[in-house]
C-alpha cells in the first residue's frame, strides 16, 4: 500500500476531489503528516471517522523507530533506526550546554569508499525516502526535548550515507523540514555535508536553499586525498574548487573543510602548505576534526602534534581553524564510526 507521505499537497488535493470532498482537506492531512509528524491516520482529529476510514483503506504511514538507543558518558544518544522494510539507520543527538544537534543519515549504507569511513565498508542498500530523513530529525527533536527541555537546535547530514547521492529526497527533506507548513526549522541551522560532487554541489546552490555546505577534504593534494578517498580520483580538486566557488556566488555562504590529520598520511609540512592554499581560493573555514579509530591500521594513528601545527599555521594565515571535540566515541557516534554494529 502507497505511503501517503509520497504525495505532493497538489496530489493530496487531487485525491481528495475524487473523493467529492473540498480541497482544503489536503491541507489539513499535509498538516498532520508534515507539521505535526503524526503516524496515525486514526489520530487525525479534524477528519471524520469515515474520511479516515477511506484514508486507510487507500494509504499507508510507514513511519521509522527506534530499535536500540544507547547513550555515551558524554550526553550524546545514538539511535538505531529502523526502517519499514526492516533495513537500518543510524542518527545521533549531540548536545552541548546550550544547544542540540541532529546528525541524521540519507543512504542505508554508503555510495562512497573513503578509507578512514565505517559507513563506507557497508554495501550501499537503497537511498532513505523524504518522510524517513524528515521522521529522523522529528524524533531527534522529540529527544532533546524530552532529555534536555529544548528543541533541536541545529541538523548536520553528516550520518550513514553521502547526501549528495541521494540528491533529490535530501532536498525535499530539507523543504519539509523548514517550510512553515513542515516543521518550520530555520535552513541556516541546517549543514550538509558532501565528500565533494562538483555537479551535484552547484545544484544545490541554485536551489537557494540557504543551508550550509561542509566538504570532507583531509587533503589538499590530489594524489594524498585519491589515496584516503579513492572515489576521489573522479572529482579532481580544481572541479571541486570550481564548484565551491559557484555556491559562494550564489549563496554568500561560506564553506566549512572537514579535515582529519593521521599520523604519516597528511602530517607533513606539504600538507598544511597545500590546504592553505586551497583555503584561499574561496571564504572558508577548517574543522580538524578529532578522528575515531575504527580498526583500519595506517588511520588509526591521530597526530595531535601536527594538528597543533596546522592550527598554528592556519592562523597564521588568516583562516579561521577550530579543532572538533569528537563526540560519543564511547558507543560508536563519533564522526565515520556509524556501521550499525548493534542491529545489522
Amino acid at each position: 500500500m502507497k505511503d501517503i507521505r509520497t504525495l505532493s499537497l497538489d496530489e493530496l488535493k487531487a485525491y481528495f476531489e475524487t473523493l467529492g470532498e473540498k480541497p482544503f482537506r489536503a491541507k489539513q492531512i499535509y498538516d498532520w503528516l508534515w507539521s505535526k509528524n503524526l503516524h496515525s491516520i486514526d489520530e487525525m482529529t479534524n477528519i471524520s471517522k469515515d474520511l479516515r476510514d477511506q484514508l486507510s483503506k487507500d494509504f499507508t504511514i510507514n513511519p521509522v523507530s527506534v530499535d536500540q538507543l544507547q547513550k555515551s558518558s558524554d550526553g550524546t544518544i545514538k539511535n538505531g533506526v529502523k526502517l519499514h522494510d526492516g533495513l537500518l539507520v543510524e542518527s545521533v543527538l549531540i548536545p552541548t550546554e546550550t544547544r542540540s544537534t541532529a546528525c541524521v543519515s540519507s543512504q542505508v549504507g554508503c555510495s562512497l569508499n573513503c578509507e578512514f569511513c565505517a559507513t563506507a565498508k557497508l554495501k550501499r542498500m537503497r537511498n532513505l525516502e523524504v518522510a524517513e530523513i524528515v521522521d529522523q530529525v522529528a524524533l531527534i527533536d522529540r529527544q532533546s526535548k524530552l532529555y534536555f527541555n529544548r528543541p533541536l537546535s541545529n541538523i548536520v547530514f553528516m550520518g550513514m550515507g553521502e547526501p549528495m547521492m541521494n540528491y533529490k529526497n535530501v532536498v525535499e527533506a530539507i523543504r519539509k523540514i523548514t517550510e512553515p507548513e513542515g516543521l518550520g526549522m530555520s535552513p541556516r541551522r541546517i549543514t550538509v555535508s558532501t565528500s565533494g560532487i562538483p555537479k551535484m554541489i552547484k545544484m544545490l546552490a541554485d536551489e537557494e536553499l540557504k543551508v550550509k555546505l561542509a566538504v570532507s577534504l583531509h587533503s589538499a593534494i590530489e594524489e594524498t586525498r585519491n589515496d584516503i578517498m579513492p572515489f576521489s580520483s573522479k572529482f579532481p580538486l580544481t572541479e571541486i574548487m570550481e564548484s565551491l566557488q559557484y555556491w559562494y556566488s550564489k549563496t554568500g555562504s561560506q564553506i566549512t573543510f572537514e579535515y582529519c590529520v593521521w599520523g604519516g598520511i597528511n602530517d607533513k609540512d606539504e600538507d598544511i602548505r597545500a590546504l592553505i592554499k586551497y583555503c584561499r581560493k574561496v571564504p572558508s573555514k577548517v574543522n580538524l576534526i578529532q578522528y575515531n579509530p575504527i580498526g583500519e591500521g595506517k588511520f588509526d594513528h591521530r597526530s595531535i602534534k601536527a594538528e597543533e601545527k596546522y592550527v598554528r599555521e592556519l592562523e597564521k594565515a588568516g583562516i579561521n581553524v577550530l579543532i572538533r571535540r569528537s563526540r560519543g566515541g564511547d558507543i560508536d557516534a563519533a564522526c565515520g564510526q556509524l556501521a550499525n554494529k548493534n542491529g545489522a
